[in-house]
Formats: C-alpha cells, structure tokens, sequence
C-alpha cells in the first residue's frame, strides 16, 4: 500500500510538472515568430543579400575607380635620382653633368599619387551585370518562397499537433471504457457469469490501449518540438494549441498559375542568368575601352607636394588569343544554360504533376471524411447497443471489446481524415500560390 500511494504521488507530480511546462499557442502567434526567428528563412535572407552585393559589385561598369597612394624613395640609382629629381622639378643646368649623371648622390622623393580609371565599352561587363540582376531576382524570388514553404511547414505542424491531442483525447477516452469494461466483468466473472478467457481478453485490450497512448504522448513531445524548431525556441516546451482540430476552409485556386509562382519564376530568372553569362563569354572577344586619369604631387619632403603633374588617356584593349581557354569557356557557358533551361522545363511538368496529385488528394480526402463520418456514427451505435446487450448478459465479451476497438479507430481515423483534408487544401493553396 505504501508504494502504491508513492506511485501515486510520484505520479501526481509529474502530470503537475507537465502542466507547468506546457505551453498555450495560436496558430497565429507561431505565425509570427516563425516570420522573425526561423533559421531557415533567415539564411534565404543572407542568401539575398550576397546576390545584392554580387550585382552591386557590377556598378564598377558603370562608375569609375578611384585609388590614392602615398610612396617614399630613397636612391642612387642613375636613372630613378634623375627621374626623381625632374618630378620635383629641381633639374638645372648643372644636373647634366656626366659625373653627377652616372654618380649621382642618394636622393629622397615622396609622392602622392591619385589614379582614376573609368570603363567605357565593355560589352561583355554588361552582360554579366543583367546576369548578376537576374541572380538578384532568382535569389529575390527564392527567399519569398522559403517563406510560403515555411508557413505551410507551420500550418501542417500545428495540425499535426492538433491532431496529436485529439489522439490522446480519444485514446483516453477508450481507456475509460476498457477499465469500466474490466470492472463489470470482473464482477460478473465472481458471480460466475464469464469465464477467465473473457477477463483476460479484457485486460489485453486494457494493454494495448495503454501502449497506444503512451505512443500518442510520445508523439506530441515530437512534434511540440519540432514546432519549436520551426520557431527557433530552443525551450522546447509541450505546445498545446488554443483552437481545436476541425475541418478549416482555406482557400485555394482551381485554375493552375504554376508560371506565376515564385520557385518558377525564380528558375526562369536563374535560366535568364546563365544565358546572360553565356553571352558575356561570347562578347568577351570583343574590344574593351577604358580612360584613365593620373595626378601626381613630387617633394623631397614627406607629404608634401611642390611639384605636381597628370596624365590623361585612354586604352583600347584587345585580347586577341588565349589559347583555347575563351573557347572552352564558352562552350562550358553554353552548357551550364542548356542545361538550366531544360532543368526549368522538368521542373515545370513535375510542378503540373504534383498539382494535378494536390488535386486528387483534395478530392479523396473530402470523399474519405465524409465516409468515415457516417462510418463513425455507425460503429458508436453499434457499440451503444452492444454496451447495453452486455450489461443485460446478451452479448460476448469478444463482441463488445470488437465493438470498442472499432469504433476507437472509426473515431482516430475521422480525425485524421480531417488533418489529411486541412493540409490537403493547405498544400494546394502552396501550389497555386502566385
């Protein structure tokens, strides 16, 4: 007795702890913090952001290059001393003596120097800048659909969640049952009504509903955190959701908009990419055309400037050979395109495909529920009627706990019908959704 009452404080105890570690949540409060905190969509946003830098770094196309450097020199070499001394503009006619030309004495020039370049015809530069933007978009795209794919994994893990409770729910409502059925057969088996074949049928249903619920509670620890990875709570605390499971109306489209969709769209801004790059390494055998500018401050003296002077010019540069190395380029260009735009044609008639399967799915799971609806009702009259024939002594004890057995599963499997057809309509809505 005394460890009975242990257990059962033992027992108190722990549904006590598990109460204050539950935790009370709204399918829109998971919403919103999924918004701010999942890791998933906060990589997506980092990925974004390289684009934007990639495509950014293609504005030097566009503006110039400045660079500014400040260089000091100390030399008795013949040609830097004279060349020094005429950017500091100290040459005088003494300076062309031949022995103070081929000796002449260590000479020190400070020199700021400030280079501006800027691109004029570059056509392949261009190219590569659109391919950079379409990237930027791909990424742009990418990242809005990351988002749409992480609300659906929300919306599937709250039902699933949902559904978990009322799998409890109704597996402890069975456990009523069996025990309130090994009570009266207990009593009827001390006035010799059953045999001990009929209390042992009932203490192995008694068990198997035992096993089943304590799988059902483990299955709500699952997927409470897998909820709250979702989330980013790293507290993982038993979630328990504020709204019941029921059959939900989100909207979806009929007409397919599959070349409306981010995923697609982003695809085809990828193909746009590498068709982009293929041409740059096409035009990357034409001329570029770049000027430049030079300003340059001369003194004897660190950072000053006497003497100063630019130069301004342009270049026309032509890489007329590399070997086959431009050749081998562009033919990998060519295939990396080829190959995207054949990716995007898959993944378009895989996208129809599994449209076309949402579809049927929908329709099975409104045609499945709507069966187990009356299939349910069903199995609780047949068990109602079998309950009262068995108190009367009418009914076998086998045929009763069949009758339960049924009906828990008629009743698990109308809830689960119900979650197959929320995220039946959920998933759709994600399919459709341009």
């Amino acid at each position: 007795m005394k460890h009975f009452h242990f257990i059962l404080l033992l027992f108190l105890f722990s549904l006590q702890l598990f109460a204050q570690d539950t935790l009370l949540i709204s399918k829109a409060s998971v919403l919103e913090q999924m918004e701010k905190q999942n890791l998933k969509i906060r990589i997506s946003e980092q990925e974004l952001w390289s684009a934007r830098g990639q495509y950014r770094q293609t504005n030097g196309l566009l503006l110039p290059s400045v660079s500014i450097s400040h260089t000091g020199i100390t030399t008795t070499n013949p040609l830097m001393a004279f060349g020094s001394r005429l950017n500091q503009q100290r040459i005088v006619s003494a300076d062309f003596n031949p022995d103070l030309l081929n000796n002449p004495e260590r000479i020190e020039d400070f020199a700021t120097r400030v280079e501006v370049s800027q691109p004029l015809i570059n056509m392949d530069g261009f190219s590569r800048r659109k391919a950079a933007k379409a990237q930027w978009e791909a990424a742009s795209l990418n990242s809005e659909r990351t988002r749409e794919y992480m609300v659906l994994e929300v919306e599937k893990a709250y039902m699933e969640l949902q559904l978990a409770y009322k799998t409890i729910e109704v597996l402890q409502k069975a456990k009523r049952t069996v025990q309130r059925n090994l009570k009266q057969a207990r009593d009827q088996y001390k006035q010799g009504l059953l045999q001990k074949s009929d209390i042992l049928a009932v203490e192995v249903r008694a068990i198997e509903v035992e096993n089943q619920l304590q799988s059902a509670e483990s299955q709500l620890g699952i997927t409470s955190n897998y909820l709250s990875m979702l989330m980013n709570d790293t507290g993982f605390m038993i979630l328990k959701p504020s709204d019941s499971l029921e059959v939900s109306g989100i909207p979806f489209e009929e007409a397919p908009v599959l070349d409306n969709r981010k995923d697609i769209r982003a695809m085809e801004a990828a193909t746009r990419a590498y068709k982009q790059q293929y041409q740059a390494e096409k035009m990357n055998f034409l001329p570029r055309l770049n000027a430049f500018g030079v300003y340059e401050l001369h003194d004897q003296d660190i950072f000053q400037g006497a003497a100063n002077g630019y130069l301004i010019g342009a270049e026309l540069k032509w890489d007329v050979l590399q070997g086959t190395k431009r050749f081998g380029k562009a033919q990998s260009s060519k295939a990396d395109y080829e190959k995207s735009r054949l990716e995007l044609a898959q993944y378009k008639a895989n996208s129809q495909v599994e449209l076309n399967r949402a579809r049927r799915m929908l329709q099975d799971a409104q045609s499945s529920l709507e069966l187990t609806t009356l299939a349910l009702e069903q199995s609780r009259e047949a068990l109602r009627i079998r309950t009262n024939r068995y108190k009367q002594g009418l009914e076998k004890t086998s045929d009763l706990l069949a009758a339960e057995s049924q009906y828990a599963q008629k009743e698990l499997e109308y809830y689960i019908n119900i979650f197959q057809l929320n995220y039946s309509r959920a998933y759709l809505h994600f399919l459709t959704r341009g």
